[in-house]
């Protein structure tokens, strides 16, 4: 059992953080993620930097763009990881496009993962159809657990296939639109949350896209067994810097 099934054991409602490494500064990555262990979240996404992050909303765009300005590399990034586990014991997940993991090589890329102690991968736009028929084995040579992502318009079908391929958790799209804070859900947001969960899927479900504060995350949990949070994060980083993480992470979790 890695870090991410451990974790999903638990019996509680998570909390995962997403951040763009690199970004406000070059080397804030590692500072960050220890700050956010010692708030109490429960597992951190670390983003890859890409100059064309399409699904992502503007807030993630900027910081992708300016942590690429700033220097972050797929190399640099392993180089700065290559110490994170004599200090942090939270599950780590790397979140990025498939086009510079395909560039850094797959096998290559998987490989440093485990080196640095990366638990699994988020890959957006790599299809679960070629994954299974070409990048599997690689993966679970390395140790790396895979999560796919679903939204409101997967079919209970394919959702069902991706919860038989998947070996961590499914990323649960909260709306088929870029990412971004919200301020709620909608009903039909809400009737997808209920619709997921009574289908008792083996793997549990993490919320991601429109979490930014505890209402959202509150409502997220009630179906769901955690949720991301992500540009309401890469705001509080902008205006703030690497300073008071423990005050946005407990008005995430504590209740008004």
């Amino acid at each position: 059992m890695n870090r991410i099934q451990q974790m999903l054991s638990v019996d509680k409602r998570l909390l995962s953080i997403y951040f763009t490494a690199g970004y406000p500064k070059l080397e804030d990555t590692v500072s960050i993620i220890k700050h956010l262990e010692q708030s109490g979240v429960d597992f951190i996404e670390i983003g890859l930097p890409f100059s064309d992050p399409l699904a992502d909303g503007p807030t993630i765009q900027h910081s992708s763009k300016i942590a690429l300005e700033n220097g972050m590399t797929t190399k640099l990034l392993f180089k700065q990881l290559e110490n994170i586990r004599t200090e942090v014991n939270l599950p780590l997940l790397i979140m990025g496009y498939f086009n510079p993991i395909l560039q850094y090589g797959v096998e290559q890329f998987c490989s440093d993962c485990k080196k640095v102690g990366i638990d699994g991968l988020i890959i957006p736009d790599l299809p679960m159809e070629v994954y299974n028929s070409t990048y599997k084995d690689i993966f679970i040579e390395h140790g790396i657990a895979i999560v796919f992502l679903i939204t409101p318009q997967t079919s209970d079908e394919r959702i069902s296939v991706i919860d038989d391929s998947s070996n961590a958790f499914i990323y649960m799209v909260s709306s088929a639109s870029v990412t971004g804070s919200k301020t709620g859900f909608s009903e039909e947001q809400t009737s997808y949350f209920k619709r997921i969960s009574e289908m008792k899927l083996k793997h549990p479900q993490i919320i991601g896209f429109g979490i930014s504060n505890n209402d959202t995350y509150t409502n997220a949990t009630a179906y769901a067994k955690g949720a991301i949070i992500g540009s309401a994060f890469i705001k509080h980083l902008e205006a703030h810097g690497t300073g008071n993480i423990n005050t946005f992470v407990t008005q995430i979790k504590t209740p008004k």
